[in-house]
């Protein structure tokens, strides 16, 4: 085995091919943004499919592809229960056609894929390595994208190798670490931050999950695990904080039905998730114009 990952069942040749197809593709996404986190359970997913969905109610052009092979959530979080998933025939190799989703028209269409549309709810994923990196590489470069303003990596918890595979396989605009308040999550989302940094990514940011709870009495802010962690560990790590998310169990149901809580337009968890994705798109928008005055 090479320490690419390699193996006699993937030789060199089809290896640099799926390389060559993922550069390619990379070319139409303008934006390529990676959610992801120090330690599970922080909501890293929720976040993944609200600033999705909040995009493409701005009429974005918006891909989202579900990396957390062990624990794909998305389609269940995106409403979508029976994926037509085909493919079509491109030069030498086979293309998936990704699933779309617009809401009832209430958001432009959001291209979506994820592991979750091959095998069934409880089956375990038990793959190496290898496996897993081959994966990644087919939903990177052997799918129909297509030109998109925003090409979202739901990435897995912790700093492992399929963080590792989507980082060294696409020139990653940004990343979005998702945190609580918890000491052990902030520790944790402490070194997802300085995993980006080594990766060399040019924007990173941090989001504040489970900050509050707004009391239902009175409209008080209680603060369930803590209060400012997520604010102060972005001061400490040199990076933006992009704000805070609140808890809301109207965010589990609406996550549960398969319809985001950021088209409940009139919750605060939704004014959070809107206010979070404006403030992304403007600062990554005036770094690329930065980036532009300055080359």
């Amino acid at each position: 085995m090479g320490t690419d990952g390699s193996s006699d069942a993937t030789p060199m040749k089809s290896i640099e091919a799926r390389r060559k197809r993922i550069r390619e593709k990379e070319r139409m996404w303008d934006y390529k943004i990676a959610i992801l986190s120090g330690k599970g359970g922080v909501g890293k997913s929720t976040v993944s499919v609200n600033l999705a969905v909040a995009l493409a109610k701005e009429g974005y052009r918006v891909g989202l592809l579900d990396a957390d092979v062990h624990g794909p959530d998305v389609a269940k979080m995106m409403g979508i229960k029976d994926p037509k998933v085909s493919a079509e025939k491109v030069g030498d190799h086979s293309e998936l056609i990704p699933p779309e989703t617009d809401f009832g028209h209430r958001t432009a269409p959001i291209k979506v894929l994820t592991l979750g549309f091959f095998v069934e709810d409880d089956q375990p994923i038990i793959w190496r390595v290898p496996v897993i990196m081959k994966a990644l590489w087919q939903f990177l470069g052997d799918v129909k994208w297509e030109k998109l303003d925003f090409f979202i990596v739901d990435l897995p918890p912790g700093t492992g190798d399929e963080i590792l595979t989507v980082a060294q396989s696409i020139n990653l605009d940004a990343a979005v670490i998702v945190t609580t308040p918890q000491e052990v999550a902030l520790l944790d989302c402490g070194k997802a931050v300085n995993f980006m940094k080594e990766m060399k990514v040019p924007y990173i940011s941090i989001i504040e999950n489970m900050s509050y709870l707004i009391c239902p009495y009175c409209g008080n802010k209680i603060y369930l695990f803590s209060e400012g962690g997520g604010r102060k560990l972005a001061e400490k790590e040199g990076v933006d904080f992009l704000g805070s998310i609140p808890f809301d169990l109207r965010i589990r149901e609406a996550s549960d039905e398969g319809t985001p809580i950021v088209l409940y337009e009139n919750t605060p968890a939704a004014k959070a998730f809107i206010e979070i994705s404006e403030k992304l798109k403007r600062k990554l928008k005036e770094r690329r114009g930065l980036s532009a005055t300055t080359s």
